[in-house]
């Protein structure tokens, strides 16, 4: 009660309490809860209505002393012969993934890099500095996956930037393990014949599709002049090529999809890698590999491994071939993307250039 003085007279006036004796509403639903509970004759319906129906019946188990165990199965398929030793055996990767344990050691750890950003494919002139940069911190990366007594053997296509892109990772990799306190035997680079770009056929030999290039330019300012209307087949192809190329396009896509009859075909690229794999396999074993080289190539084997194309490798990014220990299987690991394949006997499958390197094509082949 209080009072309020309004000029002479004097006013009571009752202000609402703000203390609540009751309890709040959710103490009064536990002690009622509990009260309920207590009484020894309340099944747990009339113990409490609102209880979900998966407690009770966890109550009722735990009184009648079960409340640990798992319910016995009504059936185990012993009859059938479906014991636990038959479900090890038939289980599948697709269901239950192998264990680390159970998986083969891995013999040989191949990666294919591709070359660092160029100065341009129009000429050899090697990387530019953000192409060295990248060589460099890709060693660097790698470097994490060498241990201290690793071998690292160290190979590159035959041309500029792919070398250029070797000498960058091997430094990388020399700077990190210092870093890291690791002791390891990076080798020296060696040229791989296996590892080439993708040849075409000139009327010098095959070349590489840059090499070509510097020729199907020369050649066809001659045509250009004469105006005679009549090219050879390799220029044709080139000059598609390039056209792509220069057009913004994705002429690799194009060299993976088109037929040119004087391009090196991708199938060919692919058995041409697996020899230089199978070939650094069995110089250096058990050690791990890096090989710079080209994105077409790089590509056509994914594409081969994958059973789609995984579209164009970036700048020192690579493809990851561990070969296995029985020597039959591989598993190839490319964008987040695992798949095993056998690791192919290339006496099976037809060498496409076999005793044709450095010959000169005859008219036919070219077209002529």
């Amino acid at each position: 009660m209080t009072t309020i003085d309004a000029g002479h007279e004097t006013a009571k006036v009752s202000l609402p309490r703000t203390e609540r004796p009751d309890a709040p509403a959710y103490l009064q639903r536990y002690q009622e809860r509990q009260a309920r509970t207590a009484t020894p004759t309340a099944t747990p319906e009339e113990a409490d209505d609102n209880t979900p129906l998966y407690l009770r019946r966890f109550r009722e188990r735990r009184e009648d002393g079960n409340s640990l165990e798992a319910p016995v199965p009504l059936w185990e398929g012993a009859e059938l012969g479906a014991t636990r030793a038959w479900a090890e055996v038939t289980r599948t990767r697709e269901i239950i993934p192998e264990a680390r344990e159970h998986m083969p050691a891995v013999a040989t750890d191949i990666y294919l890099v591709r070359h660092g950003e160029t100065q341009g494919y129009s000429t050899e002139s090697g990387l530019t500095p953000m192409g060295s940069w990248q060589s460099h911190r890709r060693g660097q990366e790698l470097a994490r996956r060498v241990m201290t007594g690793h071998t690292v053997t160290m190979g590159c296509a035959d041309t500029n930037r792919a070398r250029q892109t070797a000498e960058g990772i091997r430094r990388g990799l020399l700077d990190q393990l210092v870093l890291f306190g690791r002791e390891a035997d990076i080798g020296e680079i060696r040229p791989y014949e296996e590892f080439r770009n993708f040849q075409v056929a000139t009327p010098d030999g095959f070349r590489d599709v840059t090499q070509a290039f510097r020729q199907y330019h020369s050649e066809m300012e001659m045509y250009e002049r004469l105006r005679d209307g009549g090219r050879p087949q390799w220029l044709v192809d080139v000059d598609r090529f390039w056209g792509i190329q220069s057009g913004g396009g994705d002429p690799i896509t194009h060299w993976l999809t088109m037929p040119m009859l004087t391009f090196e075909p991708p199938v060919a690229c692919v058995r041409r890698f697996w020899a230089g794999i199978l070939r650094m396999h069995a110089e250096s074993p058990g050690h791990t590999t890096i090989v710079a080289t080209h994105s077409g190539p790089i590509r056509a084997f994914a594409t081969w491994a994958m059973g789609y194309d995984p579209g164009e490798p970036f700048n020192t990014e690579f493809v990851r071939v561990r070969i296995l220990k029985d020597s039959k299987e591989a598993v190839v690991l490319y964008r987040n993307r695992v798949q095993e394949v056998p690791v192919p006997n290339l006496d099976d499958f037809p060498d496409w250039w076999a005793g044709l390197e450095g010959q000169a094509v005859p008219a036919s082949r070219r077209g002529e």
